[in-house]
């Protein structure tokens, strides 16, 4: 029983609420720098548009849905009420503050530096002090989630816990420890300046900080999408999952590999060594791990599903699978574009190939299909699959939500395929615009404009998205059955310590972390003579 709805509804719908503003700025960043629209005036429109959008996609939107169904997930998975509301609270609370406080600079133009931050460049105070207000509020949800089901545990000491909760608890501790990177960036190199207490930066220093969570925030949103992989879709389906076991070692693995892999993203730093570059490199391959391992996993679920309604033969379970059922379609939509975006971070993980399109509209193709693709259309799905139980109220729209899943994955694709191919052509991200008349760029022009269509084709989506959630709480009344998650093909009796528990695991993702990250801050703290004077964004 959910009695904790009023609070999960309010993050889901704080987070849709300011998605729908992030995906309507999305839409008209690509139509402003593409042919279909003529140079724009002002280029610092552009960019705080895209500080604006990446802050709200990377830090509170996805944290929300984190949050939300993380409390949902305790209650219904632990089957007792949420210990600690008041606090849930105040962290939603901290999330709405911090989401405004960081807002407005952006907004007046006091703060274009991106949602990586981007020093030596230098916003306003307010904006880090906004997104520093987003953590704490989402650190409050980490200590929850350890605190209830440290007292689960203390009342059923003899009895596993339950995937979903051994998973969001999981992604609750790579998040907290994820964030610290951004955090000793911001308190110790940041602040310090934005708050005129100095007026030099290590912008070296700062750069290899936020690589600590520059990557490893991506499975922190990747933790949901996963959780409703084991936990929602076979039961969804009419299937049982193939293993539980399969499960937690793949959620055990995030924990000690997602961690000490950020400084691929410095490959063309020259403050940072080459035998690090490898190291984290090397790391960011074993990240395929726990993903091959929940590939196989579901297919095999999904597979269950087929056989149990009459599947028959090597495929004929395809067939059968309830293809009209929107939790079917939108897992199957985001496997194949975390396909499609996994065989890109391939690219991005190897020193030699990276050098070919390192900064350019490749990287925003591949992490637009991860995020926007893989891990957004499965937000989706757990926003249907939860939403009756939330309101209480009947759902009468899934010829709508297929439809707005199709148009999500066509979208998708149309946006960022030819984001990838401009990219492999040299195309730089982060420009305002482009002088398409040039012979040099004018084969460029009708992908870029294909890529602006399919953001539109995702505004609509999105537009549709929200139009079924509130058809959903204003159709008829219903009696909601308890929610539940997948049942296992042999639910564990008994599980090893070490996959129910996470000391180990914790012990190895901060010893990694550690390992890999503390020679290369240690020697550029010590240099003298790396910092550089600040640029302040918005100075007159």
């Amino acid at each position: 029983m959910l009695n904790s709805r009023r609070l999960i509804l309010a993050h889901f719908w704080l987070a849709f609420a300011v998605f729908g503003v992030a995906l309507v700025l999305g839409a008209w960043q690509m139509f402003i720098r593409s042919p279909l629209h003529t140079w724009i005036s002002d280029p610092e429109w552009y960019y705080r548009s895209l500080t604006a959008h990446g802050t709200v996609m990377g830090y509170v939107f996805p944290t929300l849905i984190a949050m939300g169904f993380g409390y949902a997930i305790s209650e219904s998975s632990l089957k007792q009420p949420l210990i600690g509301r008041r606090w849930a609270w105040a962290g939603f609370g901290l999330i709405l503050v911090g989401a405004v406080t960081a807002m407005v600079p952006v907004s007046l133009g006091r703060a274009s530096v991106l949602y990586t931050f981007y020093p030596p460049l230098i916003g306003s105070a307010f904006y880090y002090i906004g997104v520093v207000l987003v953590v704490v509020g989402s650190w409050i949800w980490v200590a929850l989630m350890s605190i209830n089901l440290r007292i689960w545990k203390g009342n059923n000491p003899d009895t596993p816990v339950p995937l979903a909760m051994f998973a969001n608890v999981a992604g609750a501790y790579l998040w907290a420890w994820t964030a610290v990177g951004a955090a000793l960036e911001l308190l110790f190199q940041i602040l310090p300046v934005a708050l005129g207490l100095k007026s030099t930066i290590d912008a070296g220093l700062a750069r290899v900080f936020f690589s600590w969570t520059l990557h490893a925030i991506v499975y922190f949103w990747l933790m949901p999408t996963y959780i409703a992989y084991y936990t929602i879709v076979p039961r969804a389906i009419g299937g049982k999952l193939y293993s539980d076991t399969m499960g937690r070692i793949a959620f055990v693995l995030f924990l000690v590999v997602a961690m000490p892999i950020g400084i691929h993203h410095a490959f063309a730093d020259p403050q940072v060594g080459a035998g690090f570059k490898f190291i984290h490199s090397a790391f960011t391959a074993m990240v395929a791990l726990p993903t091959l391992l929940t590939v196989f996993t579901i297919c095999a679920s999904v597979e269950i599903a087929g056989r149990l309604r009459g599947g028959r033969g090597p495929l004929g379970w395809i067939a059968a699978l309830p293809w009209n059922n929107p939790i079917m379609l939108a897992t199957a939509f985001s496997f194949v574009l975390l396909g499609f975006g996994g065989a890109g971070g391939l690219i991005n993980m190897s020193y030699q190939l990276d050098t070919t399109i390192h900064n350019t509209q490749w990287i925003t193709g591949h992490f637009h299909l991860i995020f926007g693709g893989a891990i957004v259309i499965m937000y989706f799905a757990i926003a249907y699959d939860l939403w009756p139980h939330l309101t209480g109220r009947t759902f009468d729209s899934f010829r709508l939500m297929r439809l707005q899943l199709w148009l999500w994955f066509v979208g998708m694709i149309i946006t960022t395929f030819p984001w990838h191919y401009v990219g492999i052509l040299g195309m730089p991200r982060r420009m305002a615009y482009f002088d398409y008349t040039d012979p040099a760029l004018a084969s460029e022009a009708m992908s870029v404009t294909m890529s602006a269509l399919g953001g539109f084709i995702l505004l609509i989506s999105g537009a549709l998205f929200i139009l079924i959630l509130i058809r959903g709480q204003r159709s008829p009344a219903m009696e909601a059955e308890e929610y539940r998650f997948s049942m296992a093909v042999h639910p564990p009796a008994s599980v090893p310590v070490a996959l129910n528990s996470y000391g180990l695991w914790l012990a190895l993702m901060i010893g990694l972390t550690v390992t890999n990250y503390g020679f290369p801050i240690a020697q550029l703290a010590l240099r003298q003579g790396t910092s550089v004077p600040a640029v302040y964004i918005g100075a007159q």
